[in-house]
Order: structure tokens, then C-alpha cells, then sequence
């Protein structure tokens, strides 16, 4: 299957031994998003969790609601959901290697039932139309090269009337040209939605705006802590990650850190509904 270059990039850079490694230890192997924290105390894997928790709360959930997470990681939003409300969810994930720690984890804990796992790209979405009563995705649609396309993908999958939740790390409205660049360079990137964008293009297209939670101190706490981690970890991180990859992790971060707490970075979750 052909992806588009930055599809690509992001396949590529998840499909290797020191991501897969990072994101399996750091944040605990089930999820690969931004959490919430409630107090300094939670864990990144509790604070992960607290996201999905808050994004299910959303919707009403059971046994005939059929799920798509696109960009899915390790799956750990569908076996949350698959647990809590016993409704069918399928993972669409462009890595392979996440894909397969899905599937065992899936197995490992039976919900083989419940979940499938799709290996493939938010961009050319391989359903029928009007399969799915609800899209959910976490923190990966900024690795697009056609944000615009995956909304619409999104669209003609979910049934008249679904609800389309996710969120993503973006750029503020009024960001200036330019301060971006350390992270768009570190994430491979030439560009980032914004909540305007997202909001203009979903409205362009068919959906209806639900609403739009802003939590951009989320962010910026959510990568404290992942840095944290990591120094208090780095001994253990060296058997299993490059240093070189290690360092420069590390200074990510920091220009997410930074770039948050001068406003130039906004996060939260976006709510739309595809009209009847």
C-alpha cells in the first residue's frame, strides 16, 4: 500500500525499535496520547486513561455501537470501550508494529471479539460508507499531510447523525509565522491544524459543531511529566533506545514545553456530529 510522504514518515518513524520501545515503556503500552491529569501524582498511564475515559463519556455507548479509533497506537482506547460498553470497535493504524502489540495485547486480554485491528492509513479509510456510528482519534491527525482529507474520509464512513471526537495537538489561531519550527521539525512536519481549521473545514463539509473542549494546559502538563519520566528512567531506557534518539526525545519536549507556555500550541478535545 502507497502513502502519502508524510503518511509515510509517521509509518516509518512509529514502525522503529526505539519508538515502539519509548511508547511501550514511557507511557505504559496501552495508549500514545496526551492525558489528563487531575493531580501531579497520576501516572502517565492514568492520565492516558483519564482522556479516553472523558472522551466515551461524550456518547452513549453499548453493544451495537460500531467504533472506528483512527489512528488507533496500541490500541488501548478500544479495549477501554470494548470493556465498558461491549460495543464492536476496529483500529485503523498505519504502523505495523503497534499494530501487532494490538493484536496480542487484544488477545491477551480476549476481546479478539470485540476488535479488529486494520492496518492502513485516516487518508483513504478502507470501510464502506455510513459504517460506523462513532470516529474516534487521539493526537494523530496532525501527522496528515491532508487534514481536509481525512475529515472527509471521516465523513462518509460515519452513519448520518454520528459523532465524529478527537483530539489533537495544534497551533494556536493567532500562532506566528514561524515559531513552530523546532517542533514541526522534530515531528517531520511543514504544518499544523488549528481549532479554527478544524472547525471551518468540518462545517464546510457536512458536519455540525458539538463542541470544543480547550485544555492546552493538558498539553503542556502531559509533556512535563513524559520528560520527567524519562530522566528518571534514562538508565533503564538506554538498554532498550538509542541515546541518540534518547537526546533528542529530550529536547522535543522541551520545545513542546516551551512552545506551550507561550501560547503558540493549543489542545483539547473537538466534538462535531455529521448532520442527518
Amino acid at each position: 500500500m502507497r502513502y502519502s510522504n508524510v503518511v509515510e514518515t509517521a509509518r516509518t518513524y512509529y514502525n522503529s525499535d526505539d519508538a515502539d520501545n519509548f511508547y511501550a515503556v514511557i507511557w505504559g503500552g496501552e495508549d500514545i496520547h496526551i492525558g489528563i491529569y487531575e493531580s501531579e501524582q497520576d501516572s502517565i498511564f492514568e492520565a492516558s486513561r483519564k482522556t479516553v475515559h472523558r472522551l466515551a463519556n461524550l456518547v452513549t455507548l453499548n453493544g451495537k455501537t460500531k467504533v472506528l479509533d483512527i489512528g488507533s497506537g496500541y490500541g488501548g482506547t478500544a479495549r477501554y470501550l470494548a470493556k465498558i460498553s461491549d460495543c464492536q470497535v476496529d483500529c485503523l493504524n498505519l504502523s505495523e508494529t503497534q499494530n501487532q502489540r494490538n493484536r496480542q495485547l487484544n488477545a491477551e486480554q480476549n476481546l479478539t471479539d470485540k476488535i479488529t485491528v486494520i492496518d492502513g492509513s485516516f487518508e483513504n479509510i478502507p470501510a464502506e460508507a455510513e459504517k460506523y456510528d462513532l470516529v474516534l482519534s487521539q493526537d494523530a491527525i496532525l501527522h496528515s499531510g491532508n487534514r481536509r482529507q481525512v475529515l472527509a474520509e471521516t465523513l462518509r464512513i460515519l452513519k448520518p447523525g454520528g459523532d465524529f471526537i478527537f483530539t489533537d495537538p495544534m497551533q494556536s489561531d493567532d500562532c506566528p509565522t514561524g515559531v513552530l519550527q523546532p517542533v514541526l521539525d522534530r515531528i517531520h512536519l511543514d504544518s499544523m491544524g488549528s481549532i479554527e481549521f478544524y472547525s471551518k473545514t468540518a462545517m464546510e463539509l457536512g458536519f455540525k459543531k458539538v463542541q470544543i473542549i480547550e485544555m492546552t494546559n493538558q498539553l503542556i502538563n502531559h509533556y512535563k511529566h513524559v520528560l520527567k519520566e524519562l530522566e528518571n528512567r534514562y538508565t533503564e531506557m538506554l538498554k532498550v533506545c538509542n541515546q541518540d534518539y534518547l537526546e533528542r526525545m529530550k529536547i522535543g519536549l522541551n520545545h513542546w514545553i516551551e512552545s506551550g507556555n507561550k501560547g503558540y500550541l493549543v489542545w483539547g478535545i473537538l466534538h462535531f456530529k455529521k448532520l442527518p
